[in-house]
């Protein structure tokens, strides 16, 4: 039976670059985006791509999206959960509350409510089970300099990780968390002209082809239930991560 998995943030950078992977695979894909266009460019080029344009944070439209794929393929394998956003660095006392809360909503809120509704799916199938790809990063270890709402939000993904890897267990339902470091996407073209550093100053950062990551999830997902990947760092060789501060 042909696998398949739904990717969050699909229309462009890693869920871009890991759809492409996982449909080179054999696999059928669900895009889920808020750019309907950036989702459609990519299915457009293969036959097992499904374009779920959708808000994470709005569970009605995950609940609404999600429920259409998994009837049309009759089962649901994989979820990696994906989508997210970041802030312009600067110090925590001049982060605007509502860039934080809107952050919040979709990097936690929305990979709740992505989890939560993949779970329920995953439980209720038959067979039962299935696997949670969480995005998280190496900022959910050790902070970059004037991010404390992108940490946060990931450390709080390491949270959920843990919690829905114990919670599926009576599911066969594993859970696992890649954490990323400077893969090139057009949200990291600043690495490659320098970035704020602990020490002040700003600095030119080593960056990897984001292919590394899309194999990565891969590798993940297509384990056998019962191995599970639990946590995985893949980065940039020589990023300042081991030994940063």
């Amino acid at each position: 039976m042909t696998k398949s998995i739904i990717i969050t943030g699909g229309g462009r950078g890693i869920g871009k670059a890991t759809a492409e992977a996982f449909l080179e695979a054999g696999w059928k894909v669900g895009l889920v985006g808020r750019n309907a266009d950036a989702l459609e460019a990519v299915a457009a080029t293969h036959g097992n791509a499904l374009a779920m344009p959708c808000d994470v944070s709005d569970e009605a439209s995950v609940v609404d999206a999600f429920g259409k794929a998994a009837a049309q393929w009759g089962h649901l394998d994989v979820l990696f959960n994906n989508a997210g956003v970041s802030l312009a660095s600067t110090t925590v006392d001049e982060i605007d509350v509502a860039a934080w809360r809107n952050l919040i909503d979709i990097n936690i809120t929305g990979s709740f409510i992505c989890a939560k509704v993949a779970f329920g799916l995953m439980r209720a199938q038959d067979p039962q089970g299935g696997r949670i790809i969480n995005n998280g990063s190496v900022s959910a270890y050790v902070p970059r300099y004037g991010s404390a709402a992108y940490t946060t939000s990931k450390h709080a993904i390491t949270g959920l990780t843990r919690s829905v890897s114990l919670d599926g267990r009576a599911y066969n339902i594993a859970c696992g968390q890649i954490d990323i470091g400077n893969a090139l996407t057009d949200m990291a073209v600043a690495m490659t002209k320098g970035v704020p550093q602990a020490d002040g100053s700003m600095a030119v950062e080593p960056v990897m082809d984001v292919s590394n990551v899309a194999s990565s999830v891969l590798h993940m997902a297509s384990l056998p239930l019962d191995a599970n990947v639990q946590f995985m760092t893949v980065m940039a060789s020589a990023m300042p991560y081991i030994g940063r501060g």
